[in-house]
């Protein structure tokens, strides 16, 4: 990803510790591995899915030398500093409600980082804010089920990283104040969020509401009641007030030009308070 380099010293955390992952992981997970070196988590995965691995295998690697975000962009994983992290799903739940996998993914990021004593929130749709910076992103890509990456800067990050999407610079937990820095511990809760989100969204067959997801999700947000400019494919772009994120997950803008008008893919800039 990238830093704001806030910070003189920086801290390499331990490497993950795989046993205690499988200990702690194993029974909500099927099958959990550490590689040391790899292109991309998730390319490893969606190649595992087509040869029928099971649902909630996951795949860290301490480093990524191809990693993507959105839209193809360069995702930077600097080896032993963050969390780079995949799992299979395979959730038997209606095709329309599959786009909330990444919502429920920004949740357990949310859920991770306050508990870690981060002032944090989410940016529509799911990438993990603290103080205005991003510290995390979400992507999942379908293949034979759906492989949700996520990438967590944990360690502090150097000041030569580029900004992100946006000019959005980057920033990291330890440099949000963390009360713990060990990858292993952090990994551990992340996944524990993820599965229990999952479980109950699951039980309710996708529904975000019956679920409790709509409401935890809208509680993170922070995009809703901003002004905000949504960068939209095909080099278009929509400027308005954020006033909701719908059942399909979308987000529901007022536009400045009059009317709502429902977004479903998009980059999205927070421009200032809708009061303000």
């Amino acid at each position: 990803m990238s830093g704001s380099g806030r910070l003189r010293s920086v801290t390499v955390p331990e490497p993950l510790d795989e046993d205690r992952l499988r200990a702690a992981l194993t029974g909500p997970y099927a099958q959990v591995d550490v590689v040391e070196s790899t292109g991309s988590t998730n390319a490893d995965l969606r190649r595992a899915a087509r040869a029928g691995a099971a649902d909630r295998t996951v795949l860290f690697a301490e480093e990524q030398t191809a990693g993507q975000g959105r839209r193809a962009r360069t995702w930077v994983s600097p080896p032993h500093t963050g969390l780079y992290v995949s799992v299979l799903l395979r959730p038997d739940v209606p095709p329309h409600r599959i786009p909330w996998i990444t919502l429920l993914a920004g949740v357990a990021l949310a859920r991770t980082a306050t508990g870690l004593g981060v002032d944090a929130a989410l940016k529509w749709p799911n990438d993990l804010l603290a103080n205005g910076s991003k510290c995390a992103g979400v992507l999942a890509e379908a293949d034979d089920g759906v492989v949700l990456g996520m990438g967590l800067n944990v360690a502090a990050l150097p000041g030569d990283v580029p900004p992100g999407a946006g000019g959005l610079p980057a920033t990291s937990l330890e440099q949000q104040g963390a009360t713990t820095t060990d990858r292993t511990e952090i990994a551990i809760r992340l996944l524990g969020n993820l599965a229990e989100l999952d479980d109950a969204w699951r039980q309710e067959h996708g529904d975000p509401i019956a679920s409790g997801l709509h409401a935890e999700y809208r509680k993170h947000c922070s995009t809703l009641g901003l002004r905000v400019r949504i960068e939209l494919p095909g080099d278009r772009e929509l400027v308005g007030t954020a006033v909701e994120v719908d059942t399909d997950g979308q987000l529901v803008v007022r536009a400045d030009g009059g009317g709502r008008r429902s977004v479903h893919a998009g980059d999205v800039v927070h421009l200032r308070s809708a009061a303000g």
